[in-house]
């Protein structure tokens, strides 16, 4: 196709403009013929807005699905886990089995949530069941850890309660909605430090789903050694990943900013906990995103224009079972090392070839399936036109590992396990 790519972003990112400029695409205004937006969450609010009634023409894309924050709004993305848990148990699938407790045997990998103020009763009725228990608070429109705090009184939430009463609370803004979570209190340690996975996902379309998982995500530490002792509560540095935080700490890192890439996580674990559970955790984590996107896709607005790469925040037990944090829209494009500068370079390079085949104007109607040879530190995670023919059963197999060949939706790839063929 003649011409070039004509860009426009408004997020001032050299891992972004280099990779553009790389590409030898021309850069416009917003108020030109523009190919190619990678835009902020708040943009993207704005072009689908119905006020602003713009249509986007066959040559466009953009960076972000309309109504992404049904899975990358705290409250949003539980409500939604909690609808998809409840249908696939009126469907009766194997999928959605309980334990003699009632507690999901696959699909509990959401923390116990509330939304507060609405469920302000239902998590006291909880919390009096297990009054040692301790319970992280989020604002559900926030991001880099920005007004997260950890409880373990129910006084402490009704002084919260009280004072919120005062504010524009109880019109339960965005802004001002908040999550409660039970807390992971036995998160897995090393070198006695609390940490956090970084994982970056594709999607390409949702309806049918198609997802791509980045080889190249990393783990964040804090810099703080952990205690699950109550005088730390207060003490960020223990408890909380994010580098927007971390980096204020005494003991950060500028060096390696306090980060390890996953294949040294997965080294690591490999040789102090084994192979084989190394690898069933990580086919857990796969499970886990694959269900968070399903549960999403049926109320997302599948827009023909978009792509999204998604930043996933899991948190590994002293058990080894991972546990989805919650799900960032914009993750970040800040480089704090040198390290982090190439990664996020590569990301958005493997990215764009992904989401703009050959760096020619977009097309919207083509199929959104790229030859393998383009993906880069991409590989496929899910297929939905590929699974079509198995069944639940197959995936239930395959996800509580009675059978690990090929036949349980499997393939293998230069050694790592590509889950294609998940129903």
């Amino acid at each position: 196709m003649a011409g070039k790519v004509k860009w426009v972003t408004d997020i001032e990112k050299s891992v972004l403009i280099n990779n553009f400029e790389k590409r030898g695409w021309v850069q416009v205004t917003e108020n030109e013929d523009w190919n190619f937006y990678w835009m902020s969450v708040q943009t993207i609010r704005n072009v689908f807005s119905v006020e602003t009634g713009y249509r986007l023409s066959d040559d466009q894309i953009v960076n972000h699905f309309p109504n992404h924050y049904e899975l990358t709004r705290k409250d949003l993305m539980v409500k939604n886990i909690k609808r998809y848990r409840k249908e696939l148990e009126k469907e009766g699938s194997p999928l959605a089995e309980k334990d003699e407790n009632g507690k999901y045997l696959y699909l509990d990998f959401v923390p116990v949530t509330y939304m507060l103020p609405a469920d302000y009763n239902l998590f006291v009725e909880e919390f009096r069941k297990s009054p040692s228990s301790t319970w992280i608070m989020k604002p559900c429109g926030k991001a880099q850890g920005k007004g997260i705090f950890l409880i373990n009184k129910l006084s402490q939430i009704k002084k919260w309660s009280r004072d919120s009463k005062t504010s524009s609370f109880v019109s339960q803004s965005t802004k001002e909605a908040y999550v409660i979570s039970l807390y992971i209190n036995n998160p897995l340690l090393i070198g006695g430090r609390k940490f956090d996975l970084r994982l970056y996902v594709l999607v390409s379309t949702y309806r049918p789903l198609r997802c791509y998982m980045y080889k190249l995500g990393f783990c964040r530490f804090c810099t703080v050694k952990y205690t699950p002792s109550t005088s730390e509560l207060d003490n960020m540095f223990v408890h909380l990943t994010n580098v927007a935080i971390q980096k204020h700490g005494e003991d950060y890192n500028h060096i390696h900013g306090g980060k390890w890439t996953v294949s040294n996580l997965r080294l690591y674990l490999e040789s102090t906990r084994g192979r084989e559970v190394t690898s069933k955790l990580f086919d857990e984590i796969h499970w886990i995103i694959v269900q968070s996107l399903k549960a999403v896709a049926p109320v997302m607005n599948n827009d023909k224009h978009c792509f999204e790469c998604y930043g996933y925040d899991i948190i590994i037990d002293d058990k080894l079972k991972p546990w989805l944090i919650e799900v960032n829209a914009s993750p970040s494009l800040t480089s704090s090392t040198a390290n982090d500068r190439i990664l996020k370079y590569n990301l958005i390079n493997d990215t764009l070839n992904i989401a703009v085949p050959n760096g020619e104007i977009p097309d919207c109607k083509w199929n959104k399936s790229p030859p393998k040879e383009v993906l880069g530190n991409y590989e496929i995670l899910y297929d939905e036109e590929l699974a079509q023919g198995d069944g639940a059963d197959r995936e239930l197999r395959s996800r509580s590992g009675q059978s690990l060949g090929p036949k349980a939706g499997r393939s293998r790839d230069s050694g790592r396990t590509v889950l294609t063929t998940w129903k």
